[in-house]
């Protein structure tokens, strides 16, 4: 793929990128500016760790898709993640009333990562081998996961939050970091924030330029040429599901351990309707990892906007500015109004050899 073909089919994602890239640079060249005042390098840094859990659960919802599968469970995922790597760490060494160690969170964001992984294979047993109705299967997982969260919280810590834990300490990459203007926003932070980038840059080379690559796209748009290709149809959409629940695990782990220090499940728990967002996010990148990073920036942007108003004094009741994110996701329906789904996404497809 050529980047004019690149920049014709994602113009508009492409475009929001680079138009918060730009607004963050006028706002550190004129910091009086009204911009300025708005778009400090702080809030971009916070704009790059809210939109965090976005860019994980969307990349992982857009393999899904592009391989066959609606996964529109990435909500209940997310929650499983949260919960998961707020208890592996309190059962690792906080129970013991020990001191949690920088290892005792990694080890506990691989296990988040493990058990949304291994949820999701569930997820596709269901949905791939028995052909379960995807949009129903996504459902109860979301439906079970809101229940799970704050139960498994109330069993383990006597309420539906978790005690107050250590997150995960931010890296500084030496000679990186001194970049003017990217250094320390890129490489002077949270190292869940660098490997999601690292990710986003991954996924779209593996999506679009290897065989692989190929053969999900191939699985979602047309099965039958694959299988006659002699791949199978069905273990590509197996290894693509559980993509995304791994992804969702990590993004989950970020939440709580990461960016918070513990979980939250009063309500809709700490996820929030993240893994909504970032449904809408890979249909405005039109199924390409960049334009959904892209896509999530903007709405990790206009949740730091929410932030940095009220750092700036101006008093906007919470009602109303919590709403700034679902107004954007509106906004940005009614733009992607082009996007085409994979011409089998949803559709269960029952392989000619039965061996495969």
């Amino acid at each position: 793929m050529n980047l004019r073909r690149l920049g014709d089919r994602h113009r508009l994602p492409f475009a929001v990128m680079v138009a918060l890239l730009g607004l963050w640079a006028v706002g550190v060249l004129f910091p009086q500016s009204v911009v300025g005042q708005l778009v400090t390098t702080g809030a971009f840094e916070r704009a790059l760790r809210l939109s965090t859990p976005i860019t994980l659960a969307a990349i992982g919802g857009l393999y899904a898709e592009k391989s066959g599968v609606f996964n529109i469970g990435l909500e209940g995922f997310l929650i499983f993640g949260a919960v998961a790597a707020a208890a592996a760490v309190w059962l690792v060494s906080g129970a013991q009333g020990g001191q949690i160690t920088q290892l005792d969170l990694w080890l506990s964001v691989a296990v988040a990562v493990l058990v949304t992984a291994v949820l999701a294979a569930a997820f596709a047993v269901l949905t791939i081998r028995y052909k379960a109705n995807q949009i129903v299967a996504g459902l109860a997982v979301w439906f079970i996961g809101l229940g799970f969260g704050p139960f498994a919280a109330i069993v383990l810590w006597g309420q539906v939050n978790s005690p107050p834990l250590a997150s995960i300490n931010d890296l500084t990459i030496p000679g990186l970091s001194q970049i003017p203007l990217f250094g320390p926003v890129f490489f002077a932070a949270s190292p869940i924030v660098m490997l999601t980038g690292l990710l986003v840059v991954a996924a779209h080379v593996v999506l679009e330029y290897t065989r692989f690559g190929y053969w999900v796209q191939a699985a979602g748009e047309n099965p039958e040429a694959l299988d006659t290709a002699g791949i199978s149809v069905n273990r590509v959409r197996y290894a693509s599901v559980v993509f995304s629940g791994a992804l969702c695990g990590l993004g989950g782990a970020s939440l709580s351990i990461a960016f918070s220090a513990g979980f939250v499940g009063r309500g809709v728990t700490m996820v929030n309707g993240r893994g909504w967002i970032a449904i809408t996010a890979y249909l405005f990148g039109n199924y390409n990892p960049l334009g959904t990073f892209g896509a999530s920036l903007l709405f990790g942007g206009v949740n730091a906007l929410q932030i940095q108003l009220q750092t700036l004094g101006i008093s906007i009741p919470n009602r109303l500015s919590g709403l700034f994110p679902y107004v954007a996701v509106l906004i940005v329906l009614v733009l992607v109004g082009k996007t085409r789904m994979p011409s089998a996404a949803g559709e269960p497809y029952e392989p000619e050899d039965e061996s495969r």
